[in-house]
Protein backbone atom coordinates (compact mmCIF):
# COMPACT_ATOMS: atom_id res chain seq x y z
CA UNK A 1 0.00 0.00 0.00
CA UNK A 2 2.78 2.57 0.50
CA UNK A 3 5.25 3.00 -1.63
CA UNK A 4 9.06 2.62 -0.43
CA UNK A 5 12.44 5.32 -0.95
CA UNK A 6 15.33 3.23 0.56
CA UNK A 7 18.24 5.29 1.16
CA UNK A 8 20.16 2.43 3.17
CA UNK A 9 23.71 3.05 2.67
CA UNK A 10 24.93 -0.51 0.40
CA UNK A 11 28.43 -2.29 0.25
CA UNK A 12 28.38 -0.47 -3.48
CA UNK A 13 27.07 2.86 -2.28
CA UNK A 14 28.36 3.75 1.18
CA UNK A 15 27.62 7.65 0.55
CA UNK A 16 26.32 9.42 3.19
CA UNK A 17 22.67 11.01 2.30
CA UNK A 18 22.30 13.75 -0.09
CA UNK A 19 22.50 17.21 1.51
CA UNK A 20 18.92 18.38 2.98
CA UNK A 21 17.55 20.36 -0.14
CA UNK A 22 18.27 17.45 -2.25
CA UNK A 23 16.75 15.24 -0.04
CA UNK A 24 13.39 17.52 -0.02
CA UNK A 25 12.77 16.56 -3.51
CA UNK A 26 12.66 13.12 -3.20
CA UNK A 27 10.38 13.25 -0.25
CA UNK A 28 6.74 12.19 -0.86
CA UNK A 29 4.43 15.40 -0.62
CA UNK A 30 1.91 16.74 -1.41
CA UNK A 31 1.20 18.70 -4.39
CA UNK A 32 -0.37 21.92 -3.83
CA UNK A 33 -0.59 24.66 -6.57
CA UNK A 34 -1.74 27.95 -4.58
CA UNK A 35 -1.13 30.32 -8.07
CA UNK A 36 -3.76 28.22 -9.64
CA UNK A 37 -5.86 28.39 -7.25
CA UNK A 38 -5.54 32.48 -6.93
CA UNK A 39 -6.45 32.20 -10.15
CA UNK A 40 -9.75 30.56 -9.83
CA UNK A 41 -10.57 32.58 -6.75
CA UNK A 42 -9.49 36.45 -7.81
CA UNK A 43 -12.80 37.30 -9.40
CA UNK A 44 -14.76 36.17 -6.04
CA UNK A 45 -11.99 38.15 -3.64
CA UNK A 46 -12.52 40.82 -6.19
CA UNK A 47 -16.58 40.56 -5.78
CA UNK A 48 -16.81 40.59 -2.15
CA UNK A 49 -14.15 43.70 -2.19
CA UNK A 50 -16.67 45.22 -3.98
CA UNK A 51 -19.80 44.16 -3.16
CA UNK A 52 -19.27 43.03 0.41
CA UNK A 53 -21.98 40.31 2.04
CA UNK A 54 -24.18 39.91 -1.35
CA UNK A 55 -21.51 38.78 -3.13
CA UNK A 56 -20.32 36.52 -0.53
CA UNK A 57 -23.87 34.93 0.14
CA UNK A 58 -23.76 34.11 -3.80
CA UNK A 59 -20.40 32.42 -3.62
CA UNK A 60 -22.06 30.37 -0.79
CA UNK A 61 -25.25 29.82 -2.51
CA UNK A 62 -23.01 28.46 -5.26
CA UNK A 63 -20.06 26.53 -3.71
CA UNK A 64 -22.24 25.23 -0.44
CA UNK A 65 -25.77 25.06 -1.66
CA UNK A 66 -27.40 27.23 1.09
CA UNK A 67 -28.20 30.48 1.39
CA UNK A 68 -28.14 31.89 5.08
CA UNK A 69 -30.46 34.33 5.88
CA UNK A 70 -28.20 36.65 7.63
CA UNK A 71 -24.24 36.19 7.07
CA UNK A 72 -24.03 36.52 11.55
CA UNK A 73 -25.55 33.64 13.40
CA UNK A 74 -28.17 34.75 15.93
CA UNK A 75 -27.48 34.90 19.31
CA UNK A 76 -30.18 32.95 20.08
CA UNK A 77 -28.49 29.72 17.81
CA UNK A 78 -25.29 29.92 19.59
CA UNK A 79 -26.83 29.24 23.38
CA UNK A 80 -29.42 26.62 21.51
CA UNK A 81 -26.24 24.57 20.25
CA UNK A 82 -24.57 24.89 23.62
CA UNK A 83 -27.98 23.71 25.53
CA UNK A 84 -28.40 20.81 23.04
CA UNK A 85 -24.36 19.69 23.24
CA UNK A 86 -24.22 16.17 24.03
CA UNK A 87 -23.24 16.09 27.52
CA UNK A 88 -19.65 13.62 27.07
CA UNK A 89 -19.04 16.14 23.90
CA UNK A 90 -19.33 19.14 25.98
CA UNK A 91 -16.99 17.49 28.83
CA UNK A 92 -14.36 16.81 26.05
CA UNK A 93 -14.54 20.14 24.68
CA UNK A 94 -14.17 21.75 28.57
CA UNK A 95 -10.64 19.55 28.78
CA UNK A 96 -9.51 20.24 25.57
CA UNK A 97 -10.29 24.22 26.31
CA UNK A 98 -9.28 24.19 30.23
CA UNK A 99 -5.78 22.66 28.88
CA UNK A 100 -5.28 24.45 26.27
CA UNK A 101 -5.71 27.89 28.45
CA UNK A 102 -2.90 26.30 30.65
CA UNK A 103 -0.30 26.02 27.92
CA UNK A 104 -1.43 29.03 26.06
CA UNK A 105 -1.56 31.73 28.82
CA UNK A 106 1.99 30.92 29.60
CA UNK A 107 3.10 32.13 26.36
CA UNK A 108 1.92 35.39 27.40
CA UNK A 109 5.09 37.73 26.61
CA UNK A 110 6.04 40.40 29.52
CA UNK A 111 7.15 43.81 28.26
CA UNK A 112 10.62 44.04 28.13
CA UNK A 113 12.83 47.22 29.51
CA UNK A 114 16.21 47.56 28.89
CA UNK A 115 18.20 50.39 29.78
CA UNK A 116 20.79 51.13 27.08
CA UNK A 117 22.90 53.94 28.47
CA UNK A 118 22.38 55.99 31.52
CA UNK A 119 18.93 58.29 30.52
CA UNK A 120 18.08 56.04 27.30
CA UNK A 121 15.72 52.80 27.34
CA UNK A 122 14.08 50.51 25.03
CA UNK A 123 10.94 48.75 26.06
CA UNK A 124 9.62 46.24 23.68
CA UNK A 125 5.53 45.87 24.46
CA UNK A 126 4.19 43.35 23.31
CA UNK A 127 0.53 44.56 21.75
CA UNK A 128 -2.36 42.14 21.03
CA UNK A 129 -4.04 42.54 17.55
CA UNK A 130 -7.25 44.37 18.46
CA UNK A 131 -9.35 42.22 16.08
CA UNK A 132 -9.34 38.74 14.31
CA UNK A 133 -11.04 36.66 12.22
CA UNK A 134 -10.74 32.76 12.78
CA UNK A 135 -11.36 30.23 10.75
CA UNK A 136 -12.90 27.15 11.34
CA UNK A 137 -12.79 24.37 8.25
CA UNK A 138 -16.00 22.13 6.95
CA UNK A 139 -15.75 19.74 4.63
CA UNK A 140 -14.67 16.53 5.04
CA UNK A 141 -15.05 16.86 9.12
CA UNK A 142 -16.56 18.85 11.59
CA UNK A 143 -13.81 20.72 13.41
CA UNK A 144 -14.45 22.31 17.21
CA UNK A 145 -10.95 21.17 17.87
CA UNK A 146 -10.17 24.40 15.74
CA UNK A 147 -12.46 27.09 17.13
CA UNK A 148 -10.73 26.02 20.76
CA UNK A 149 -7.10 26.47 18.79
CA UNK A 150 -7.83 29.24 17.29
CA UNK A 151 -9.84 31.03 20.11
CA UNK A 152 -8.14 30.39 23.41
CA UNK A 153 -4.27 31.40 22.18
CA UNK A 154 -5.88 34.51 20.79
CA UNK A 155 -7.57 34.95 24.12
CA UNK A 156 -4.69 34.43 25.74
CA UNK A 157 -2.90 37.39 23.97
CA UNK A 158 -5.70 39.67 25.10
CA UNK A 159 -7.75 40.17 21.27
CA UNK A 160 -10.46 42.58 22.32
CA UNK A 161 -13.03 40.99 19.21
CA UNK A 162 -12.65 37.82 18.02
CA UNK A 163 -15.06 36.32 15.02
CA UNK A 164 -15.11 33.08 14.39
CA UNK A 165 -16.15 32.08 10.97
CA UNK A 166 -17.40 28.43 9.49
CA UNK A 167 -19.20 26.86 6.32
CA UNK A 168 -22.90 26.69 6.44
CA UNK A 169 -24.56 23.73 6.64
CA UNK A 170 -27.41 22.98 4.37
CA UNK A 171 -28.36 20.45 6.73
CA UNK A 172 -28.47 22.77 9.92
CA UNK A 173 -30.86 25.64 7.99
CA UNK A 174 -27.87 27.49 7.00
CA UNK A 175 -25.92 27.97 9.71
CA UNK A 176 -22.14 26.08 10.63
CA UNK A 177 -22.12 22.60 12.10
CA UNK A 178 -24.32 23.08 15.86
CA UNK A 179 -20.86 21.64 17.64
CA UNK A 180 -18.92 24.67 16.22
CA UNK A 181 -21.94 26.83 17.06
CA UNK A 182 -21.68 25.01 20.73
CA UNK A 183 -17.37 25.73 21.12
CA UNK A 184 -17.81 29.03 20.45
CA UNK A 185 -20.66 29.68 23.19
CA UNK A 186 -18.50 27.64 25.74
CA UNK A 187 -15.53 29.86 24.60
CA UNK A 188 -17.16 33.09 25.32
CA UNK A 189 -17.23 33.56 21.75
CA UNK A 190 -20.35 35.53 20.36
CA UNK A 191 -19.64 36.57 16.92
CA UNK A 192 -20.35 33.90 14.43
CA UNK A 193 -20.54 34.17 10.39
CA UNK A 194 -22.01 31.61 8.77
CA UNK A 195 -19.28 31.73 5.49
CA UNK A 196 -16.68 29.94 4.60
CA UNK A 197 -14.21 29.18 1.23
CA UNK A 198 -12.26 32.02 -0.26
CA UNK A 199 -15.70 34.36 0.30
CA UNK A 200 -14.87 33.96 3.77
CA UNK A 201 -11.66 35.11 3.68
CA UNK A 202 -12.68 38.39 1.60
CA UNK A 203 -15.13 39.17 3.75
CA UNK A 204 -13.26 39.11 7.04
CA UNK A 205 -10.76 41.15 5.48
CA UNK A 206 -13.30 43.73 3.83
CA UNK A 207 -16.36 43.51 6.20
CA UNK A 208 -19.51 44.99 4.74
CA UNK A 209 -22.94 45.15 5.73
CA UNK A 210 -25.00 41.86 7.02
CA UNK A 211 -28.60 41.35 4.98
CA UNK A 212 -30.27 43.01 8.22
CA UNK A 213 -28.30 46.00 8.13
CA UNK A 214 -25.79 45.56 10.44
CA UNK A 215 -22.04 45.82 10.44
CA UNK A 216 -19.52 43.06 9.53
CA UNK A 217 -16.42 44.54 10.66
CA UNK A 218 -13.32 44.04 8.58
CA UNK A 219 -10.42 41.97 10.96
CA UNK A 220 -7.04 43.08 11.25
CA UNK A 221 -5.75 39.21 11.03
CA UNK A 222 -7.14 35.75 9.74
CA UNK A 223 -5.92 32.48 11.20
CA UNK A 224 -7.00 28.53 11.14
CA UNK A 225 -6.78 26.08 7.93
CA UNK A 226 -8.40 25.65 5.16
CA UNK A 227 -8.78 24.36 1.47
CA UNK A 228 -6.56 25.84 -1.28
CA UNK A 229 -9.08 28.30 -2.03
CA UNK A 230 -8.83 29.61 1.43
CA UNK A 231 -5.14 29.35 1.17
CA UNK A 232 -5.34 31.38 -2.05
CA UNK A 233 -7.18 33.54 -0.71
CA UNK A 234 -5.44 34.69 2.24
CA UNK A 235 -2.45 34.61 -0.19
CA UNK A 236 -3.65 37.09 -2.23
CA UNK A 237 -5.32 39.49 1.08
CA UNK A 238 -1.77 39.06 2.84
CA UNK A 239 -1.19 42.90 3.47
CA UNK A 240 -4.91 44.33 3.75
CA UNK A 241 -5.00 41.42 6.63
CA UNK A 242 -2.32 39.50 8.75
CA UNK A 243 -2.21 36.17 8.16
CA UNK A 244 -1.24 33.26 10.33
CA UNK A 245 0.69 31.05 7.50
CA UNK A 246 -0.92 29.20 4.16
CA UNK A 247 -1.97 25.83 5.48
CA UNK A 248 -1.57 23.33 2.97
CA UNK A 249 -3.01 19.30 3.85
CA UNK A 250 -1.77 17.56 6.31
CA UNK A 251 0.72 15.22 6.88
CA UNK A 252 2.18 12.83 9.43
CA UNK A 253 6.13 11.57 9.90
CA UNK A 254 6.83 9.00 11.92
CA UNK A 255 10.32 7.69 13.18
CA UNK A 256 10.56 4.85 14.15
CA UNK A 257 12.98 1.79 14.72
CA UNK A 258 12.70 -1.57 15.45
CA UNK A 259 11.07 -0.79 19.09
CA UNK A 260 8.63 0.31 17.54
CA UNK A 261 4.66 -1.23 18.16
CA UNK A 262 3.33 -1.84 14.57
CA UNK A 263 -0.38 -1.47 15.72
CA UNK A 264 1.25 1.70 17.19
CA UNK A 265 2.61 3.10 14.17
CA UNK A 266 -0.50 1.55 11.23
CA UNK A 267 -2.84 3.39 13.64
CA UNK A 268 -1.24 6.67 13.31
CA UNK A 269 -0.36 6.69 9.81
CA UNK A 270 -4.17 5.95 9.30
CA UNK A 271 -5.60 8.76 11.75
CA UNK A 272 -3.92 11.25 9.66
CA UNK A 273 -5.08 9.62 6.02
CA UNK A 274 -8.72 10.01 7.21
CA UNK A 275 -8.83 14.08 7.11
CA UNK A 276 -8.43 13.68 3.47
CA UNK A 277 -7.40 11.76 0.32
CA UNK A 278 -4.06 14.08 0.20
CA UNK A 279 -2.94 13.55 3.62
CA UNK A 280 0.20 12.95 3.85
CA UNK A 281 0.94 9.46 6.27
CA UNK A 282 5.27 9.14 5.88
CA UNK A 283 7.07 6.47 7.82
CA UNK A 284 10.74 7.28 8.55
CA UNK A 285 12.57 4.01 9.64
CA UNK A 286 15.59 1.89 10.11
CA UNK A 287 13.75 -1.45 10.29
CA UNK A 288 11.95 -3.45 7.18
CA UNK A 289 10.91 -6.15 9.11
CA UNK A 290 8.83 -3.04 10.87
CA UNK A 291 7.64 -2.04 7.59
CA UNK A 292 6.29 -5.81 6.48
CA UNK A 293 4.58 -5.78 10.02
CA UNK A 294 2.66 -2.30 9.84
CA UNK A 295 1.61 -3.43 6.15
CA UNK A 296 0.42 -6.28 7.51
CA UNK A 297 -1.99 -4.23 9.94
CA UNK A 298 -2.69 -1.65 7.54
CA UNK A 299 -4.26 -4.28 5.21
CA UNK A 300 -6.43 -5.62 8.43
CA UNK A 301 -6.89 -1.79 9.57
CA UNK A 302 -7.65 -0.19 6.93
CA UNK A 303 -10.65 -2.20 5.80
CA UNK A 304 -12.04 -1.83 9.17
CA UNK A 305 -12.22 1.89 9.33
CA UNK A 306 -15.17 4.23 8.80
CA UNK A 307 -13.92 6.34 5.84
CA UNK A 308 -11.83 3.18 4.35
CA UNK A 309 -11.88 4.56 1.20
CA UNK A 310 -10.54 7.93 2.16
CA UNK A 311 -7.75 6.61 3.70
CA UNK A 312 -6.67 4.18 1.20
CA UNK A 313 -6.42 6.87 -1.55
CA UNK A 314 -4.37 8.63 1.04
CA UNK A 315 -2.23 5.82 1.64
CA UNK A 316 -1.34 4.74 -1.77
CA UNK A 317 -0.96 8.44 -2.75
CA UNK A 318 2.64 9.91 -4.10
CA UNK A 319 2.07 12.05 -0.74
CA UNK A 320 2.77 9.17 1.46
CA UNK A 321 5.00 6.30 1.60
CA UNK A 322 8.08 4.77 3.78
CA UNK A 323 11.55 5.51 4.48
CA UNK A 324 14.08 2.97 5.00
CA UNK A 325 17.12 4.60 6.18
CA UNK A 326 20.63 2.88 7.77
CA UNK A 327 20.59 4.47 11.10
CA UNK A 328 18.91 6.56 13.91
CA UNK A 329 20.60 9.61 12.75
CA UNK A 330 20.31 9.22 9.24
CA UNK A 331 16.53 8.94 10.30
CA UNK A 332 16.75 12.54 12.02
CA UNK A 333 18.36 13.79 8.70
CA UNK A 334 15.48 13.02 6.41
CA UNK A 335 12.71 14.16 8.73
CA UNK A 336 14.35 17.37 9.22
CA UNK A 337 14.41 17.41 5.45
CA UNK A 338 10.76 16.63 5.43
CA UNK A 339 10.07 19.27 7.93
CA UNK A 340 6.74 17.62 9.26
CA UNK A 341 3.46 18.85 10.35
CA UNK A 342 3.04 16.39 12.90
CA UNK A 343 6.54 14.02 13.69
CA UNK A 344 5.61 11.37 15.86
CA UNK A 345 9.25 9.81 17.37
CA UNK A 346 9.09 6.23 18.20
CA UNK A 347 12.54 4.91 19.07
CA UNK A 348 14.36 3.24 21.84
CA UNK A 349 15.67 6.74 23.17
CA UNK A 350 12.59 8.91 22.11
CA UNK A 351 13.12 11.83 24.13
CA UNK A 352 17.04 12.05 23.23
CA UNK A 353 16.15 11.90 19.37
CA UNK A 354 13.54 14.38 19.90
CA UNK A 355 15.70 16.83 21.34
CA UNK A 356 17.96 16.58 17.88
CA UNK A 357 15.19 17.35 15.91
CA UNK A 358 14.97 20.65 14.37
CA UNK A 359 12.08 21.05 11.53
CA UNK A 360 9.04 20.18 12.76
CA UNK A 361 5.43 22.13 13.76
CA UNK A 362 4.95 19.21 16.86
CA UNK A 363 7.31 16.66 18.02
CA UNK A 364 5.41 13.57 19.87
CA UNK A 365 7.37 11.86 21.94
CA UNK A 366 7.38 8.09 22.79
CA UNK A 367 4.65 5.27 22.47
CA UNK A 368 1.74 7.47 24.43
CA UNK A 369 2.02 10.38 22.75
CA UNK A 370 0.17 10.06 19.48
CA UNK A 371 -0.83 13.16 16.97
CA UNK A 372 -4.62 12.18 18.18
CA UNK A 373 -3.68 13.55 21.57
CA UNK A 374 -2.25 16.56 19.99
CA UNK A 375 -5.35 17.37 18.09
CA UNK A 376 -7.61 17.60 21.04
CA UNK A 377 -6.78 17.19 24.63
CA UNK A 378 -2.64 18.13 24.77
CA UNK A 379 -2.78 21.25 25.83
CA UNK A 380 -0.70 22.14 22.70
CA UNK A 381 -1.88 23.64 19.04
CA UNK A 382 -3.12 21.95 16.52
CA UNK A 383 -2.94 24.90 13.86
CA UNK A 384 0.88 23.73 12.41
CA UNK A 385 2.76 24.88 9.58
CA UNK A 386 2.67 22.40 6.64
CA UNK A 387 4.65 21.52 2.71
CA UNK A 388 7.79 21.66 4.65
CA UNK A 389 7.34 25.37 5.75
CA UNK A 390 8.65 24.13 9.33
CA UNK A 391 11.80 24.81 8.51
CA UNK A 392 11.14 28.23 9.12
CA UNK A 393 7.44 28.79 10.79
CA UNK A 394 6.26 27.53 13.86
CA UNK A 395 2.28 27.32 14.66
CA UNK A 396 -0.45 28.57 15.96
CA UNK A 397 0.33 30.55 19.83
CA UNK A 398 -0.46 33.47 21.81
CA UNK A 399 2.71 35.17 20.48
CA UNK A 400 0.82 34.85 16.50
CA UNK A 401 -1.19 37.15 17.98
CA UNK A 402 0.72 39.86 19.89
CA UNK A 403 2.94 42.46 18.33
CA UNK A 404 6.42 43.67 19.48
CA UNK A 405 6.44 47.49 19.55
CA UNK A 406 9.85 48.45 20.64
CA UNK A 407 9.18 52.17 22.98
CA UNK A 408 12.34 54.55 22.73
CA UNK A 409 13.29 56.78 25.60
CA UNK A 410 16.19 59.01 25.63
CA UNK A 411 16.85 62.24 27.88
CA UNK A 412 18.78 64.93 26.30
CA UNK A 413 21.78 64.10 27.44
CA UNK A 414 21.43 60.42 26.17
CA UNK A 415 20.49 61.97 22.96
CA UNK A 416 23.57 64.13 23.09
CA UNK A 417 26.12 61.74 24.02
CA UNK A 418 25.70 59.83 20.62
CA UNK A 419 24.53 62.76 18.16
CA UNK A 420 28.17 62.65 16.75
CA UNK A 421 27.34 59.16 16.17
CA UNK A 422 24.38 59.68 14.34
CA UNK A 423 25.46 62.86 12.05
CA UNK A 424 28.00 60.48 11.41
CA UNK A 425 26.24 57.46 10.21
CA UNK A 426 23.58 59.44 8.61
CA UNK A 427 26.22 61.32 6.59
CA UNK A 428 27.87 57.92 5.73
CA UNK A 429 24.60 57.08 4.04
CA UNK A 430 23.46 59.96 2.24
CA UNK A 431 21.26 61.08 4.49
CA UNK A 432 21.88 64.56 5.97
CA UNK A 433 18.62 65.30 6.72
CA UNK A 434 18.13 62.38 9.38
CA UNK A 435 21.40 63.78 11.02
CA UNK A 436 20.26 67.68 10.85
CA UNK A 437 16.97 66.02 12.78
CA UNK A 438 19.67 65.20 15.71
CA UNK A 439 21.99 68.90 15.72
CA UNK A 440 18.99 71.04 15.43
CA UNK A 441 18.16 70.12 18.58
CA UNK A 442 21.61 71.32 19.86
CA UNK A 443 22.35 74.31 17.74
CA UNK A 444 23.18 77.15 19.88
CA UNK A 445 20.65 79.21 18.35
CA UNK A 446 17.90 77.24 19.96
CA UNK A 447 19.73 77.55 23.92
Amino acid sequence: MLRRLDLRPTASNGDPLPRPATLRGMMPRAEMDVDGAIDAVRPLVEAVAEHGAEAALDATERFDKVRPETVRVPAAALADALRDLDPGVREALETSIERARTVHEEQRRPDVVTQVVPGGTVTERFVPVRRVGLYAPGGLAVYPSSVIMNVVPAQAAGVESLVVASPPQAEFGGRPHPTILAAAALLGVDEVWAVGGAQCVALLAHGGTDTDGAELEPVDMVTGPGNIYVTAAKRMLRGVVGIDAEAGTTEIAILADDTADPAHVAADLISQAEHDPNAASVLVTTSEQLVEAVEAELTSRVAATKHTERVRTALSGPQSGVILVGSVDDGIAVVDAYAAEHLEIQTRDAAADAARVRNAGAIFVGAYAPVSLGDYCAGSNHVLPTGGCARHSGGLSTATFLRGVHVVDYSEQALRDVAGQVVTLADAEDLPAHGEAVSARFEEARS
